[in-house]
């Protein structure tokens, strides 16, 4: 069971900023390339520490990707960044072709992802960023819970050779993990023990999660808590063993239902262990403008969301197990 201590709010985009400068200090082969968003998603402190290998590519971000996977050539580790929205649909072809594909070394970075960017509307709250990613050959796909843990991510893709997108926001949101814990790829982290029901959380919907472990323990219902920080690779092994125990599941992600954390569990337990699961994720609807932690509510991605679902998922669970 992994130590966490709530203490207080803050944004993962300035989490991926400190984790690239750090990056930067460790690696004099990591380098930044921005589409006209700099102070926006964070890359600014690196631009004033590393101005010769930071690149401003302006609203052209196709370029951007073609100029990183470029660089990923000759040696360099490009962190190309900018909103989700349009470092990964906007130029999902390039992605395609160019990193993908050519297992290139670059590290897409998307911020401002999901409901979360709030008043700017639906047009730049992607949610259908991640399954966009997983579905790519080669490419790993990272969507850290807080501030700390963005950081430490961060560092740690800078590690890890091939492409990886990592997801991030631009709100405050609590910041509870442990500062300056290692970041291990595709090691899911349970986060509270339990026996009656599983609950995988990705983003900051793992601090949602952990809210409902009290609400739940009131009811008499003891809930295993597992921060799927890595969408791809799966931890298959950490999962299944959980669910193995609990014999039920419920998925708890900002992004659409389909292509997103719920429609991977939902395969892996298709094929491996067939148990009841509900899914808090949006269901196939666009976003609106709106302040932030409001359309949260609205679209029911919450704490109390989740304890509905958990006793909705144990209903299923004692009648699947007559």
């Amino acid at each position: 069971m992994k130590k966490y201590i709530y203490t207080g709010e803050k944004d993962t985009r300035s989490g991926f900023g400190d984790g690239l400068l750090e990056a930067g200090k460790q690696n004099k082969n990591v380098v930044a390339i921005a589409a006209d968003l700099t102070g926006s998603i964070k890359m600014d402190a690196f631009a004033k520490e590393f101005p010769d290998r930071f690149f401003q590519a302006g609203i052209a971000e196709s370029n951007m990707i073609g100029v990183a996977a470029g660089m990923a050539m000759y040696g360099k580790i490009p962190f190309a960044g900018s909103f989700a929205a349009f470092s990964t649909g906007r130029v999902y072809d390039q992605i395609r072709q160019s990193v993908a594909y050519s297992n290139m070394n670059v590290k897409i970075c998307g911020s401002h992802a999901g409901l979360t960017l709030g008043e700017d509307g639906a047009t730049h709250q992607i949610l259908e960023d991640i399954g966009l990613m997983k579905m790519l050959p080669n490419m790993v796909v990272i969507n850290p819970c807080d501030y700390n843990q963005t950081k430490a991510a961060t560092i740690e893709i800078a590690k890890y050779k091939g492409p990886v997108y990592l997801r991030f926001g631009r709100p405050e949101v609590a910041n509870f993990t442990i500062e300056n814990e290692k970041f291990e790829i595709g090691k899911a982290i349970v986060f509270e023990e339990g026996k009656d029901v599983t609950i995988l959380a990705t983003g900051h919907l793992l601090w949602e999660a952990l809210k409902s472990k009290k609400i739940l323990s009131k009811k008499g219902i003891s809930a295993e808590i597992i921060n799927i920080h890595t969408i791809k690779p799966l931890d298959e092994k950490t999962i299944l063993k959980s669910i193995f125990k609990t014999k039920s599941v419920v998925t708890a992600e900002e992004h659409f239902m389909n292509g997103g954390l719920g429609d991977s569990i939902a395969q892996l337990l298709s094929l491996k262990n067939p148990i009841p699961m509900e899914m808090i994720a949006v269901n196939d609807t666009f976003g609106e403008s709106g302040k932030p932690f409001e359309l949260m509510n609205k679209y029911n991605l919450n704490t109390e969301s989740i304890v509905k679902a958990v006793e909705n998922v144990l209903i299923k669970k004692k009648n699947f197990f007559r």
